[in-house]
């Protein structure tokens, strides 16, 4: 059998090592128009950064490390301008010497990637203006960088804007970013992208939300980037990161069937309508979820397993791409931030009733040193419990959070589960009721009807007839409150019953949800019913409503029930 891969690095490069490690007798052929084959594209932001030092490292494999080690036919700068299904055929052009000629196929597996996005703008294609796709695009930032370059604007504000901004601050280059919507990183739901711009601003780059650039002028030795309210932005350098979109050429000009959203359509074997042509990565369109709609979700590592299942069904094996949840993560200076499954936004547009609850628990157990608290919001079916996704944003102990709940999603468990979980637990590493198990132990006491809650957003619309009471100690409502609540300290609510209406809505609060939580409880045993408790205390209200306790940088972790007696008697005495 003759196999021709068209794309390397992550669909292309998988599909063509599976296929080897499936057939030694197979003919297989990888087409990348590019210099090079494989590379690790996630991480060029870090050698321009500094923080990974050797531009070797980033390159993973060679054609000639591919044909020793799994007898590849890797030709790089041979670029596929056409697919002639009918001779199975493809039209290749060599790069440098614009030679054209046909290469013959039995099973043909496209992976052409994604294109970074460049607006139809006045001066767009200038020459200080660059994207960050391969190998070139990086070496032609950082030499720029390494020129002396003082400043630059970061058009967009997803994963590699984000990145991309850090980098640059990191080299001590003044840092606009522009983000047409009104947050930093639109996969997440903007209460938890708040967290990283409050942690973005703290290191000086420079956010422009809500904005969006209108054209660039050369300058002298710089660039201007005119926005839409008519400022103006100097600069040594652009980086645009407003997104990709699936190259998808190849597959429209062969008749191939193309998506709703643009990306070349494929059955759960990543077959396209023609039954000797698979895609993977990037170009193809996948099936969300949770939502079940089609969706791009240019991702590394759904890409590879894409690559790796055409080839075992090329080679007869059957197995199936179910869909994609979009587990994302991204380093943003010392905070981490990501998501998997589906956001409160994403929910919304397609019409799926959900909860939600936010909690703030430490990486690791408080009382050992180097942990702060993390914010995580779950959503998850009103009705049984099924989750449909998690955010999470902090210090430390993120990632594997967000991947036992990735895992949970992808096993179709519910917030019960999450009770039930036994995960790894020493002072240095978690706490003996993980974050996770947290999440499932608010998230089952809502739908058991044990609280309720009121949440950040419903201030102050909702909450105009209800008395906002703040459990928290008199020096912490000193220091800030929302306005209009009154203070009566946890200790101090048994007996003071009698100040609170019960004709009125009671709405608690403290500083993360603990307090209020022993306050509701409290109130709803001594006869209140019309109660609710504010799901993430004042640090998620904080992500809502910017007040002076918003400073980006890491503050007081949560602390579990014993050290928060503790924490109380402190407070007292201090």
């Amino acid at each position: 059998m003759k196999i021709v891969v068209v794309g390397g690095v992550a669909g292309g490069a998988s599909a063509a090592a599976r296929s080897r490690r499936l057939s030694e007798d197979a003919e297989i052929v990888v087409l990348e128009r590019d210099k090079y084959v494989s590379f690790a594209n996630c991480g060029l932001p870090y050698h321009i950064s500094g923080a990974i030092a050797s531009r070797e490292s980033l390159l993973l494999q060679t054609p000639d490390s591919l044909r020793d080690s799994l007898n590849l036919d890797v030709r790089t700068g041979h670029e596929v301008a056409s697919v002639n299904r009918a001779s199975r055929t493809v039209s290749v052009r060599i790069v440098a010497t614009g030679e054209a000629y046909q290469e013959s196929y039995e099973k043909l597996v496209l992976c052409p990637g994604a294109s970074p996005l460049r607006p139809d703008l006045p001066g767009v294609n200038g020459k200080r203006v660059y994207v960050l796709r391969n190998i070139p695009d990086m070496d032609a930032i950082k030499a720029v960088v390494d020129g002396g370059a003082n400043s630059a604007v970061v058009i967009g504000g997803g994963y590699i804007g984000v990145e991309m901004a850090e980098a640059l601050r990191e080299r001590g280059l003044r840092v606009h970013l522009v983000e047409l919507v009104n947050q930093v990183m639109p996969p997440l739901d903007h209460e938890m992208a708040r967290d990283l711009q409050y942690h973005m601003e703290a290191h000086g780059v420079e956010l422009h939300l809500g904005k969006r650039a209108v054209g660039f002028h050369d300058r002298g030795s710089a660039i201007r980037t005119l926005l839409n309210d008519d400022a103006t932005l100097d600069s040594d350098l652009v980086v645009l990161a407003a997104g990709v979109k699936p190259e998808n050429k190849l597959a429209v000009c062969a008749g191939l069937e193309i998506g709703a959203r643009g990306g070349i359509k494929t059955n759960t074997h990543m077959q396209t309508s023609d039954p000797d042509i698979y895609a993977a990565g990037d170009s193809v369109e996948v099936t969300d979820t949770i939502t079940g709609e089609a969706t791009l979700i240019p991702l590394a590592g759904p890409a590879n397993r894409q690559g790796r299942i055409a080839a075992e069904n090329i080679f007869g094996r059957g197995t199936e791409y179910d869909s994609t949840q979009g587990t994302a993560i991204v380093k943003v200076f010392d905070m981490t931030g990501g998501g998997t499954g589906a956001s409160e936004k994403a929910l919304m547009r397609a019409d799926i009733p959900f909860n939600k609850i936010y909690i703030h628990p430490s990486g690791h157990a408080g009382y050992y040193p180097g942990t702060n608290p993390m914010h995580i919001k779950l959503v998850f079916d009103p009705a049984g419990g099924r989750i449909f996704g998690a955010q999470v944003v902090g210090f430390d102990g993120v990632d594997k959070r967000l991947d036992v709940f990735a895992t949970a999603i992808r096993a179709g468990m519910t917030v019960y589960d999450l009770e039930n979980l036994e995960l790894a637990y020493a002072p240095p590493y978690g706490s003996a009721k993980d974050p996770v198990n947290m999440a499932g132990f608010v998230a089952s006491n809502l739908l058991r009807g044990d609280v309720r809650f009121w949440y950040a957003e419903d201030y102050p619309g909702k909450t105009g007839d209800a008395t906002l009471v703040d459990v928290r100690s008199p020096k912490e409502f000193g220091e800030w409150s929302i306005p209009g609540a009154i203070n009566i300290p946890l200790k101090e609510l048994r007996g003071r019953l009698d100040e609170l209406s019960r004709g009125r809505p009671v709405l608690l609060f403290c500083r993360v949800g603990f307090r209020s939580y022993l306050a509701y409880r409290l109130l709803h045993q001594n006869g209140f019913v019309n109660l609710a408790t504010l799901s993430g205390g004042s640090r998620t209200f904080t992500s809502y409503h910017r007040n002076i306790t918003a400073t980006g940088k890491p503050g007081v972790p949560f602390l579990a029930h014993a050290e928060e007696k503790m924490a109380g008697h402190a407070e007292t005495a201090g």
